[in-house]
């Protein structure tokens, strides 16, 4: 919903999450970097040596869904996903305290059916080979079901992030009233 920040040190879970984010990230730019480059050279082999292969359209399928799957697991991450920033500002902070839990739950749940179901069908499909590549049909569905396994735990990371900073919060107004 919110930027939430916390005044305490990060922990050895947030260290190891912010590692694993950031090589999610360098997976997405190395997936767009490749998705250049393969389109580039099907444009060439087509265009110049009128030769166009058959691979690039499996590949292409791959790296777009490992750009896309990776680029919305670490928008979870940094939350930069979709959110009503200007409505939070304007509410009471013990409601918006509850919406900062609840919006991270509802994306871990998301993230929890993708992760799920991104499995179901990569497994499905192991077994029937894609046209012009030697991979499977279901390949695009495995990085599908990383990047939402990938999203429930950064979204979990951000419920335990918003409870701290509810306890800290909680804390500091309780000296506050002595």
């Amino acid at each position: 919903m919110s930027e939430t920040t916390t005044n305490t040190a990060p922990t050895g879970i947030q260290r190891m999450l912010e590692k694993v984010a950031d090589v999610v990230i360098h997976i997405a730019v190395l997936a767009l970097l490749g998705l250049v480059v393969v389109q580039g050279w099907q444009v060439f082999a087509r265009y110049v040596i009128n030769d166009s292969p058959s691979w690039t359209e499996p590949v292409t399928l791959l790296l777009l869904s490992t750009a896309m799957s990776m680029g919305a697991a670490a928008g979870v991450h940094t939350n930069r996903h979709f959110g009503f920033f200007l409505l939070a500002e304007h509410i009471n902070p013990s409601i918006k305290r509850v919406i900062d839990a609840l919006v991270p739950l509802i994306i871990a749940t998301i993230g929890g059916f993708i992760a799920w179901w991104g499995w179901v069908l990569w497994l499905d499909g192991l077994h029937i080979k894609t046209a012009g590549a030697n991979l499977p049909q279901s390949v695009n569905y495995l990085p599908l079901s990383i990047g939402g396994a990938l999203m429930a735990v950064f979204a979990l990371n951000r419920v335990v992030q918003s409870l701290q900073a509810a306890a800290s919060s909680a804390d500091s107004d309780a000296e506050g009233d002595r």
